[in-house]
């Protein structure tokens, strides 16, 4: 991910401040010109470079949860304006970043393409007119790689379903079925992880009625979208107040 933001930030004309990567990555030390054959992208790939912060308009950030907790205690100590695309947080680590977004702005998105927001949109629309006639089930698909299911932007859309749905704001996760699960109740919600080869994401939500059914899907084809919302994400947050944001703020829905 880290290679296809510098490629779309350096493309639409941003100088890279610095750029940062785990420790005993291959790209560690090199400077980013070999990664984006670009003089816009001069800067040497460290662990951390807190100097870097306070020379920077933002920083995006595709980690870990607590790779990003350690980066959001630097932001705000330098006031830097942070994307964050990091998945996998618990109650607490997200609480951690509503409290940060008091201090300086922060864009936190489970998803950062624009076409998954616009499916956050559409849920929203179809979960407030539906009933519970119809049956919820969720579907993601992702590459082998991936650490944590069901992915952030399946459990969004989860959140999305049971804000909306009226009847469903207190349904029960169901994390795949097995065995004699007895009849599906009206006040459950089905959630479904596959991993496998190099799948980009892919997202499906089933409104399954007794006669006809209906998917909202998204299906990613590259990491390039990604990358894209991303830096329109971060070129949104420049110059803006302190706040938590959303790529709702950035589509302007």
């Amino acid at each position: 991910m880290g290679a296809a933001i510098l490629n779309i930030a350096v493309e639409r004309g941003h100088k890279l401040a610095g750029a940062f990567d785990a420790a005993g990555s291959k790209y560690s030390g090199m400077n980013a010109t070999g990664i984006v054959n670009n003089s816009l992208a001069d800067c040497i790939v460290t662990v951390s470079d807190e100097a870097a912060l306070l020379k920077t308009d933002g920083v995006i950030d595709f980690s870990s949860p607590a790779a990003t907790l350690l980066l959001l205690k630097q932001a705000a100590a330098s006031k830097t304006p942070l994307v964050i695309g990091t998945t996998g947080f618990n109650a607490d680590e997200i609480n951690a970043i509503r409290d940060a977004s008091a201090t300086i702005p922060v864009l936190f998105s489970p998803n950062m393409s624009l076409g998954v927001n616009l499916l956050f949109k559409l849920t929203e629309l179809a979960s407030s007119a539906l009933t519970t006639d119809y049956d919820v089930e969720i579907f993601e698909s992702h590459h082998r790689f991936k650490k944590d299911a069901p992915s952030g932007t399946a459990k969004r859309l989860l959140e999305v379903v049971k804000e909306n749905m009226k009847g469903l704001s207190s349904a029960r996760t169901v994390n795949g079925r097995e065995g004699i699960t007895g009849e599906r109740t009206s006040s459950e919600i089905g959630m479904h992880a596959m991993r496998g080869g190099n799948i980009i994401g892919e997202h499906t939500v089933f409104y399954v009625g007794m006669d006809e059914r209906i998917e909202l899907t998204h299906r990613a084809a590259g990491r390039e979208a990604f990358a894209r919302g991303a830096v329109a994400a971060m070129e949104f947050l420049a110059g803006k107040g302190p706040g938590l944001y959303s790529m709702y703020d950035v589509l302007g829905i």
